[in-house]
């Protein structure tokens, strides 16, 4: 766990003010699932990604979404090679290990759903072809919660591939203060980034973290919270069962991140705010009085009997 320690390290030393946000982006990226980062702009949600991806020494790419991108963009396309006279593919930037899909909320749904069959089950289909991709894929997505005008809300279908939903806020003021003396400094002396594993070792860690104990108490506690979401007067739409699978990965991940090889408790409750809170929709009557989504979550996981 030493290298572990190393990273989360290295990590809160280069992106301050959000340390609970950094383990929990960690921990979707070894579940093997995608993260969706809410915030306003400047809050440093390209670097949480991009650092991550220079740490894990895996390729990077960013694709800024607008309007008038094209899901042959993101996935690539076949184009007729005159030298050849043949079809020849192109692939596109989510042939990658990290992929940042900027203002994912700013394309239309139909450039939005290319990324669904690559988050769902790690290929890409080009003019009937199907092709692979690298063994560590994640997707972090990113959306401005400010501007309404111009954006394409995310479908709770799509909004439900995501393990996790981040809420990136303003640092405090002396976080804030030693963001802007380490950019400055950095101007006139530049400190890489040195990748801490290689692509090998991710694959050990990633099956680490699958091998972490889940009791059967701890499934049907997770289980429990879940069905709960369902059953409040409060809340309209409930989690599906991606959310408890959601959860029990994460958890898994979180206990493997505290040097655990079993999960607690403790574990479920980090992970079950940022894994439901997309997942659920408050009742109108309940907008109407105020109800907050987080605090609603909160609320229920702390009626839930935690298991002895």
């Amino acid at each position: 766990m030493t290298a572990i320690t190393s990273l989360l390290e290295r990590y809160e030393q280069r992106i301050l003010g959000q340390q609970k946000n950094l383990r929990l982006l960690l921990c979707a990226a070894l579940a093997g699932g995608h993260v969706l980062i809410e915030g306003v702009p400047g809050t440093g949600k390209t670097q949480m990604v991009k650092t991550l991806a220079r740490l894990l020494d895996g390729d990077f790419k960013r694709v800024q979404f607008t309007p008038d991108l094209l899901p042959s963009d993101i996935t690539g396309s076949a184009i007729y090679n005159m030298k050849v006279q043949d079809f020849q593919t192109l692939k596109g930037p989510i042939f990658t290990n990290v992929l940042l899909a900027d203002e994912i909320n700013r394309t239309p749904a139909k450039t939005q759903a290319a990324l669904l069959e690559a988050m769902e089950e790690q290929q890409v289909t080009i003019q009937g072809d199907t092709f692979r991709l690298p063994d560590f894929f994640f997707v972090a997505a990113t959306q401005n919660p400010i501007e309404f005008e111009g954006t394409y809300p995310l479908p709770e279908a799509q909004q439900d591939r995501f393990f996790f939903k981040l809420k990136v806020d303003f640092p405090s003021l002396e976080e804030e203060v030693s963001v802007l003396e380490m950019v400055i400094h950095e101007q006139t002396n530049p400190e890489p980034i040195t990748p801490i594993f290689s692509q090998e070792s991710i694959a050990d860690i990633q099956q680490s973290v699958q091998a972490v104990t889940i009791s059967q108490e701890i499934m049907d506690y997770i289980i429990t919270l879940v069905r709960k979401t369902r059953e409040l007067e409060h809340i309209q739409y409930g989690a599906s069962t991606r959310a408890a699978i959601a959860i029990a990965k994460t958890a898994q991940a979180w206990a493997y991140l505290d040097d655990r090889d079993y999960i607690t408790p403790d574990d479920v409750k980090i992970v079950a705010l940022p894994s439901l809170r997309h997942r659920i929709q408050l009742s109108p009557y309940a907008e109407l009085e105020g109800s907050d989504i987080d605090e609603t979550i909160q609320e229920l996981v702390g009626s839930v009997t935690v298991p002895r």
